[in-house]
């Protein structure tokens, strides 16, 4: 039971930072991000980046890869929502 326990949480932590993908591709198709909360944007980037140490050096391996993947693809959000921003 814990090894199933242990492979769904594996995958819930390789799967959620790829929800910020449709988030990207949305900005983009409307060429604007002025309905995203700068406050909100940065507020969650500082806490994801706060938290990517930890996760490198942690033993939990779905830590350390949902650590890695969500600030590669949450600074993925912030570069696309401030170039649509600027605009």
């Amino acid at each position: 039971m814990e090894t199933l326990i242990t492979q769904i949480g594996f995958i819930g932590g390789c799967l959620m930072p790829f929800l910020n993908i449709p988030m990207i591709l949305h900005v983009i198709k409307r060429k604007s991000a002025r309905d995203i909360s700068l406050s909100w944007l940065f507020g969650v980037w500082s806490c994801v980046l706060l938290m990517f140490p930890s996760a490198l050096i942690s033993p939990d391996i779905i830590y350390r890869i949902f650590g890695c993947l969500n600030a590669v693809l949450f600074t993925a959000v912030v570069g696309t929502v401030w170039k649509y921003r600027k605009n």
